[in-house]
């Protein structure tokens, strides 16, 4: 068997056929996920609408999608690394800096917000490439080398920022102006990038490649396929997408503040955990992971509107994260003794 057949056939099987059942049954197994996670959301939403009359309204859910855009799209790429089976604790720290950047582009530098933007988006871009490339290359854990990253680019937030905040005003605040509905641009360019955040995870050869490189990558080395470019392309588009979270929180900020997304990573992990996507690595969906953010979001909202302290409020949200993690341990075995 040649090399090409052997990327052409691998990661189609490392997609679940050859995990136990065929392709409809995995299609099924999929549709039954959807459904789980889509039925807890509208039990959230019935219980929080009993709870507090204000919470169903379009006001409330105007807010919630237009305060989840920065929050969707780093989840859609922690989904990726997420499935080759890495972590990227800097995404917060990231996004203060590109926010930072934007900010300092825009009004010491007195640039365009084209200019600015582009300059944000390459410094997150090369925040995550500079990840990568330090994971593949020395083999040291994403843990490790993103923790140095939050506290690097943490602080090169504080330094593009003076350690304040810079405000921008109108100039930026056109991405979350709503305009159909109440819902802003940002959360419609939020949408597309789910949308084709899926599609290239589901009908791409690097999707596949991302889905064998979680579920094994010395059988991806051995059948000739380079599994170092996917992974360092997989961090460096986490990045990226982080600098566009931070033109979206700057927009609707009008400012950008260096002390931004403190904690946020936590959220996109929690997010993606939600969403089924494995911690070890294999498994996961764009698609579940946009469910999973809006889970958080309205429970959140639901937490604020029913006059949930802040102490509590994290108590039921780290809760909601322990059980998704228990969830996915119990879905791994059984996906396990399906494939025996």
């Amino acid at each position: 068997m040649t090399t090409q057949t052997i990327e052409t056939q691998a990661p189609r099987s490392l997609l679940g056929t050859a995990k136990g059942g065929t392709p409809s049954s995995i299609w099924l197994r999929r549709a039954k996920e959807y459904l789980g996670l889509v039925l807890v959301l509208l039990g959230m939403v019935v219980f929080f609408g009993y709870a507090s009359k204000y919470f169903l309204s379009m006001k409330t859910f105007s807010t919630i999608a237009n305060q989840i855009p920065a929050l969707t799209v780093m989840a859609v790429g922690m989904t990726y690394v997420m499935i080759i089976g890495g972590i990227d604790l800097s995404v917060g720290s990231v996004l203060a800096l590109c926010g930072g950047v934007l900010s300092l582009a825009m009004v010491d530098w007195q640039l365009g917000f084209v200019p600015a933007a582009a300059l944000a988006l390459a410094v997150g871009f090369l925040c995550g490439m500079v990840n990568g490339l330090i994971t593949v290359t020395w083999s040291v854990p994403s843990f490790i080398v993103t923790l140095g990253m939050l506290e690097v680019a943490r602080g090169s937030a504080y330094l593009a920022t003076d350690s304040r905040t810079k405000y921008i005003g109108g100039a930026v605040s056109f991405i979350n102006d709503p305009i159909v509905g109440g819902i802003s641009p940002a959360f419609l360019l939020a949408i597309a990038i789910v949308v084709v955040g899926q599609l290239v995870l589901s009908y791409t050869v690097f999707g596949r490649h991302m889905i064998g490189i979680g579920t094994n990558e010395e059988a991806m080395r051995l059948a000739g396929i380079r599994t170092r470019p996917t992974k360092t392309a997989v961090f460096a588009l986490l990045g990226l997408l982080a600098a566009v979270a931070a033109a979206f929180q700057v927009s609707r900020l009008e400012a950008a503040d260096p002390n931004a997304a403190a904690g946020m990573e936590l959220q996109v992990i929690a997010a993606v955990v939600i969403g089924g996507t494995s911690l070890m690595g294999g498994r996961g969906s764009v698609v579940n992971t946009f469910i999973g953010v809006l889970i958080i979001a309205v429970l959140e909202a639901g937490l604020a509107q029913i006059g949930a302290s802040d102490p509590a409020k994290r108590i039921i949200t780290g809760t909601v994260i322990v059980i998704a993690v228990i969830v996915d341990m119990y879905r791994n075995r059984m996906l396990a003794r399906s494939a025996a």
